[in-house]
Protein backbone atom coordinates (compact mmCIF):
# COMPACT_ATOMS: atom_id res chain seq x y z
CA UNK A 1 0.00 0.00 0.00
CA UNK A 2 3.02 2.43 -1.17
CA UNK A 3 1.59 6.11 -1.05
CA UNK A 4 -1.43 5.30 0.85
CA UNK A 5 -1.97 6.00 4.86
CA UNK A 6 -4.54 5.78 7.53
CA UNK A 7 -5.43 7.06 11.25
CA UNK A 8 -7.17 5.81 13.80
CA UNK A 9 -9.93 8.13 15.74
CA UNK A 10 -8.23 9.20 19.17
CA UNK A 11 -11.12 8.99 21.89
CA UNK A 12 -11.40 12.59 23.31
CA UNK A 13 -10.27 13.35 26.65
CA UNK A 14 -12.15 12.99 29.74
CA UNK A 15 -12.99 16.07 31.66
CA UNK A 16 -14.57 15.68 34.73
CA UNK A 17 -17.55 18.07 35.73
CA UNK A 18 -17.71 21.18 36.84
CA UNK A 19 -20.61 21.27 40.41
CA UNK A 20 -23.01 23.63 39.95
CA UNK A 21 -21.80 27.30 41.30
CA UNK A 22 -17.94 26.53 40.73
CA UNK A 23 -15.53 27.56 37.88
CA UNK A 24 -13.09 25.12 38.74
CA UNK A 25 -13.67 21.44 37.85
CA UNK A 26 -13.23 18.83 40.58
CA UNK A 27 -10.80 15.65 40.46
CA UNK A 28 -12.93 12.94 40.44
CA UNK A 29 -11.18 10.61 43.32
CA UNK A 30 -12.12 14.04 45.56
CA UNK A 31 -15.89 14.17 44.12
CA UNK A 32 -16.19 10.29 44.88
CA UNK A 33 -14.95 10.88 48.27
CA UNK A 34 -17.50 13.95 48.78
CA UNK A 35 -20.80 11.46 47.47
CA UNK A 36 -19.37 8.86 49.89
CA UNK A 37 -19.39 11.62 52.64
CA UNK A 38 -22.83 12.44 51.58
CA UNK A 39 -24.49 9.24 51.60
CA UNK A 40 -22.43 8.53 55.05
CA UNK A 41 -24.49 11.69 56.80
CA UNK A 42 -27.49 10.34 55.50
CA UNK A 43 -27.39 6.80 56.55
CA UNK A 44 -26.15 8.35 60.02
CA UNK A 45 -29.00 10.66 60.38
CA UNK A 46 -31.22 7.88 59.06
CA UNK A 47 -29.39 5.58 62.16
CA UNK A 48 -29.58 8.20 64.83
CA UNK A 49 -33.60 8.92 64.38
CA UNK A 50 -34.10 5.15 64.14
CA UNK A 51 -32.09 4.40 67.33
CA UNK A 52 -34.10 7.39 68.87
CA UNK A 53 -37.43 5.31 67.84
CA UNK A 54 -36.04 2.66 69.46
CA UNK A 55 -35.15 3.98 72.75
CA UNK A 56 -38.78 5.57 72.81
CA UNK A 57 -40.27 2.02 72.04
CA UNK A 58 -38.03 0.44 74.53
CA UNK A 59 -38.78 3.03 77.19
CA UNK A 60 -42.57 2.50 76.80
CA UNK A 61 -42.15 -1.14 76.55
CA UNK A 62 -40.67 -1.26 80.11
CA UNK A 63 -43.50 0.76 81.42
CA UNK A 64 -45.85 -1.36 80.10
CA UNK A 65 -44.19 -4.14 81.63
CA UNK A 66 -43.95 -3.21 85.18
CA UNK A 67 -47.45 -1.56 84.66
CA UNK A 68 -48.16 -5.27 83.66
CA UNK A 69 -45.93 -6.86 86.26
CA UNK A 70 -47.58 -4.67 89.67
CA UNK A 71 -50.96 -5.73 88.03
CA UNK A 72 -50.54 -9.48 88.00
CA UNK A 73 -49.27 -8.76 91.85
CA UNK A 74 -52.74 -6.59 92.56
CA UNK A 75 -54.41 -9.74 91.08
CA UNK A 76 -52.49 -12.30 92.67
CA UNK A 77 -52.86 -10.50 96.27
CA UNK A 78 -56.80 -10.12 95.54
CA UNK A 79 -56.55 -13.66 94.53
CA UNK A 80 -55.57 -14.96 98.09
CA UNK A 81 -57.88 -12.26 99.42
CA UNK A 82 -60.91 -14.23 97.57
CA UNK A 83 -59.54 -17.23 98.53
CA UNK A 84 -59.32 -16.26 102.55
CA UNK A 85 -63.01 -14.73 102.18
CA UNK A 86 -64.57 -17.86 100.52
CA UNK A 87 -63.06 -19.95 103.17
CA UNK A 88 -64.10 -17.72 106.00
CA UNK A 89 -68.11 -17.10 104.32
CA UNK A 90 -67.80 -21.51 104.31
CA UNK A 91 -67.33 -21.44 107.97
CA UNK A 92 -69.87 -19.49 108.37
CA UNK A 93 -72.15 -20.98 106.27
CA UNK A 94 -70.99 -24.36 108.47
CA UNK A 95 -71.86 -22.30 111.60
CA UNK A 96 -75.02 -21.25 110.10
CA UNK A 97 -76.18 -24.39 109.02
CA UNK A 98 -75.22 -26.17 112.62
CA UNK A 99 -77.21 -22.81 114.40
CA UNK A 100 -80.69 -23.57 111.97
CA UNK A 101 -80.72 -27.51 112.46
CA UNK A 102 -80.37 -26.01 116.42
CA UNK A 103 -82.96 -23.78 116.26
CA UNK A 104 -85.32 -26.50 114.43
CA UNK A 105 -84.64 -28.80 117.06
CA UNK A 106 -85.17 -26.32 120.13
CA UNK A 107 -88.67 -25.44 118.53
CA UNK A 108 -89.89 -28.95 118.02
CA UNK A 109 -88.86 -29.17 121.47
CA UNK A 110 -90.60 -26.21 122.64
CA UNK A 111 -93.27 -27.43 120.40
CA UNK A 112 -93.55 -30.37 122.25
CA UNK A 113 -93.69 -28.51 125.29
CA UNK A 114 -96.20 -26.44 124.72
CA UNK A 115 -98.17 -29.50 123.69
CA UNK A 116 -97.58 -30.82 127.43
CA UNK A 117 -98.32 -27.85 129.07
CA UNK A 118 -101.59 -27.91 127.09
CA UNK A 119 -102.43 -31.29 128.18
CA UNK A 120 -101.54 -30.74 131.79
CA UNK A 121 -103.32 -27.14 132.55
CA UNK A 122 -106.65 -28.26 129.80
CA UNK A 123 -109.21 -27.55 132.70
CA UNK A 124 -107.79 -24.24 133.48
CA UNK A 125 -107.10 -23.32 130.44
CA UNK A 126 -110.29 -24.15 129.80
CA UNK A 127 -111.86 -22.04 132.62
CA UNK A 128 -109.61 -19.02 131.24
CA UNK A 129 -107.22 -18.79 134.30
CA UNK A 130 -103.56 -19.75 132.20
CA UNK A 131 -103.26 -19.02 128.91
CA UNK A 132 -100.03 -20.44 126.68
CA UNK A 133 -98.48 -18.50 123.43
CA UNK A 134 -96.11 -19.41 121.48
CA UNK A 135 -94.05 -17.36 119.32
CA UNK A 136 -90.96 -18.61 117.54
CA UNK A 137 -88.22 -19.54 119.95
CA UNK A 138 -90.31 -18.83 123.21
CA UNK A 139 -93.10 -19.82 125.28
CA UNK A 140 -95.52 -17.54 127.19
CA UNK A 141 -97.40 -19.04 130.01
CA UNK A 142 -99.46 -16.84 131.58
CA UNK A 143 -101.67 -17.50 134.57
CA UNK A 144 -104.11 -14.75 136.67
CA UNK A 145 -103.12 -14.02 140.26
CA UNK A 146 -106.37 -15.20 141.58
CA UNK A 147 -105.10 -19.42 141.17
CA UNK A 148 -102.04 -18.57 142.72
CA UNK A 149 -102.36 -15.59 145.11
CA UNK A 150 -105.13 -14.52 147.48
CA UNK A 151 -106.30 -10.99 147.26
CA UNK A 152 -103.41 -8.33 147.90
CA UNK A 153 -100.95 -11.03 148.78
CA UNK A 154 -97.59 -12.20 147.95
CA UNK A 155 -97.55 -15.39 149.50
CA UNK A 156 -98.95 -18.50 147.44
CA UNK A 157 -101.90 -20.06 148.61
CA UNK A 158 -102.38 -23.63 148.86
CA UNK A 159 -104.28 -24.37 145.30
CA UNK A 160 -101.05 -22.12 143.70
CA UNK A 161 -98.49 -24.26 144.63
CA UNK A 162 -100.31 -26.93 143.32
CA UNK A 163 -100.95 -25.06 140.33
CA UNK A 164 -96.81 -24.48 139.92
CA UNK A 165 -96.06 -27.66 140.45
CA UNK A 166 -97.70 -29.20 137.27
CA UNK A 167 -96.51 -26.04 135.85
CA UNK A 168 -92.56 -26.79 136.98
CA UNK A 169 -92.99 -30.56 135.87
CA UNK A 170 -93.64 -29.56 132.26
CA UNK A 171 -90.62 -26.88 132.75
CA UNK A 172 -88.51 -29.59 133.82
CA UNK A 173 -88.74 -31.88 130.74
CA UNK A 174 -87.55 -28.31 128.82
CA UNK A 175 -83.74 -28.30 129.50
CA UNK A 176 -81.10 -25.28 128.55
CA UNK A 177 -84.26 -22.38 128.64
CA UNK A 178 -84.26 -19.50 130.92
CA UNK A 179 -87.04 -19.03 132.39
CA UNK A 180 -88.30 -15.30 133.23
CA UNK A 181 -90.80 -14.86 136.24
CA UNK A 182 -93.01 -11.39 135.91
CA UNK A 183 -95.53 -10.14 138.42
CA UNK A 184 -98.13 -7.77 136.66
CA UNK A 185 -100.99 -5.39 138.65
CA UNK A 186 -103.95 -3.44 137.68
CA UNK A 187 -103.90 0.39 138.16
CA UNK A 188 -105.36 -0.05 141.69
CA UNK A 189 -103.69 1.36 144.42
CA UNK A 190 -102.47 -0.69 147.29
CA UNK A 191 -104.85 -0.30 150.44
CA UNK A 192 -103.98 -0.40 154.25
CA UNK A 193 -102.59 -2.05 155.86
CA UNK A 194 -100.85 -3.71 153.32
CA UNK A 195 -99.26 -0.49 151.90
CA UNK A 196 -96.98 -0.65 154.64
CA UNK A 197 -95.34 -3.49 153.25
CA UNK A 198 -96.04 -2.88 149.18
CA UNK A 199 -95.92 0.74 148.76
CA UNK A 200 -96.79 0.37 145.42
CA UNK A 201 -97.60 -2.24 142.37
CA UNK A 202 -93.86 -2.22 141.83
CA UNK A 203 -93.08 -4.03 145.22
CA UNK A 204 -96.15 -6.38 145.38
CA UNK A 205 -95.42 -7.44 141.58
CA UNK A 206 -91.91 -7.94 142.18
CA UNK A 207 -92.59 -9.86 145.58
CA UNK A 208 -95.00 -12.14 143.93
CA UNK A 209 -92.86 -12.73 141.09
CA UNK A 210 -89.93 -13.72 143.71
CA UNK A 211 -91.75 -16.17 145.09
CA UNK A 212 -93.12 -17.70 142.32
CA UNK A 213 -89.46 -18.47 141.76
CA UNK A 214 -88.40 -19.63 144.82
CA UNK A 215 -91.24 -21.87 144.82
CA UNK A 216 -90.02 -23.24 141.34
CA UNK A 217 -86.07 -23.75 142.49
CA UNK A 218 -87.06 -24.90 146.58
CA UNK A 219 -89.84 -26.91 146.04
CA UNK A 220 -90.21 -28.28 142.72
CA UNK A 221 -86.33 -28.69 141.65
CA UNK A 222 -86.07 -26.17 138.96
CA UNK A 223 -82.42 -24.89 138.82
CA UNK A 224 -82.12 -21.63 140.36
CA UNK A 225 -79.27 -20.12 137.26
CA UNK A 226 -82.09 -20.50 134.99
CA UNK A 227 -84.53 -18.34 136.45
CA UNK A 228 -85.14 -14.53 136.81
CA UNK A 229 -87.42 -12.91 138.80
CA UNK A 230 -88.82 -9.25 137.95
CA UNK A 231 -91.88 -6.58 138.65
CA UNK A 232 -93.81 -4.38 135.83
CA UNK A 233 -96.41 -3.30 138.20
CA UNK A 234 -99.26 -2.00 136.29
CA UNK A 235 -97.02 -0.69 133.46
CA UNK A 236 -97.79 -3.45 130.83
CA UNK A 237 -101.33 -4.06 130.77
CA UNK A 238 -102.86 -6.53 128.27
CA UNK A 239 -106.60 -4.42 129.57
CA UNK A 240 -108.32 -2.36 130.12
CA UNK A 241 -108.26 -0.92 133.71
CA UNK A 242 -111.67 0.35 133.45
CA UNK A 243 -113.52 -2.67 133.96
CA UNK A 244 -113.26 -5.71 137.04
CA UNK A 245 -113.04 -7.92 133.96
CA UNK A 246 -109.85 -6.16 132.24
CA UNK A 247 -108.47 -5.21 135.76
CA UNK A 248 -108.60 -8.94 136.51
CA UNK A 249 -106.69 -10.37 133.71
CA UNK A 250 -103.98 -7.22 134.24
CA UNK A 251 -103.29 -9.00 137.80
CA UNK A 252 -101.20 -11.71 136.31
CA UNK A 253 -98.00 -13.96 136.48
CA UNK A 254 -96.31 -14.60 133.20
CA UNK A 255 -93.55 -17.47 132.57
CA UNK A 256 -91.46 -16.61 129.87
CA UNK A 257 -89.15 -19.25 128.43
CA UNK A 258 -86.50 -18.02 125.85
CA UNK A 259 -82.99 -19.81 124.95
CA UNK A 260 -80.39 -19.69 126.51
CA UNK A 261 -77.08 -17.72 125.56
CA UNK A 262 -74.76 -20.35 125.72
CA UNK A 263 -75.09 -22.29 122.26
CA UNK A 264 -74.61 -18.74 121.20
CA UNK A 265 -71.68 -17.30 122.44
CA UNK A 266 -69.98 -20.53 121.13
CA UNK A 267 -70.57 -20.11 117.74
CA UNK A 268 -70.04 -16.54 118.00
CA UNK A 269 -66.47 -17.71 118.87
CA UNK A 270 -66.13 -20.27 116.36
CA UNK A 271 -66.68 -17.51 114.01
CA UNK A 272 -64.33 -15.38 115.32
CA UNK A 273 -61.63 -17.65 115.04
CA UNK A 274 -62.62 -18.02 111.12
CA UNK A 275 -62.14 -14.29 111.28
CA UNK A 276 -58.93 -14.50 112.87
CA UNK A 277 -57.53 -16.76 110.44
CA UNK A 278 -58.76 -14.97 107.31
CA UNK A 279 -56.96 -11.95 108.35
CA UNK A 280 -53.54 -13.66 109.06
CA UNK A 281 -54.22 -15.38 105.59
CA UNK A 282 -54.44 -11.57 104.29
CA UNK A 283 -51.38 -10.62 106.08
CA UNK A 284 -49.41 -13.28 104.63
CA UNK A 285 -50.52 -12.67 101.54
CA UNK A 286 -49.52 -8.22 101.75
CA UNK A 287 -46.11 -9.80 102.89
CA UNK A 288 -45.48 -11.68 99.96
CA UNK A 289 -46.87 -8.73 97.68
CA UNK A 290 -44.13 -6.07 99.25
CA UNK A 291 -41.34 -9.13 98.67
CA UNK A 292 -42.21 -9.28 95.06
CA UNK A 293 -42.42 -5.33 94.89
CA UNK A 294 -38.85 -5.04 96.65
CA UNK A 295 -37.35 -7.83 94.29
CA UNK A 296 -38.88 -5.16 91.20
Amino acid sequence: MGGEFSFMAIPPKFEPPVLPGSRARLPLPLMGAVLIAIALSVVAYTLYHERAKTNALVGSTQKNLAAATARVAELEARKLQLEADKEALETAKAELSKSVEAKEGELHQLKGTYDSFRQKMKAEIARGDINLEQTGGRLRVGMVDKILFDPGEAQISKRGEAVLARVAEALSSIPDKQIQVSGHTDTMPINSPLAEKYPTNWELSTARATQVVRFLAEKAGVPPQRLVASGYGEFHPIAGNKTPAGRARNRRIEILLTPMLAPRTMSKAKLEAAVEKQADKRAKADKRTDKRSRRR
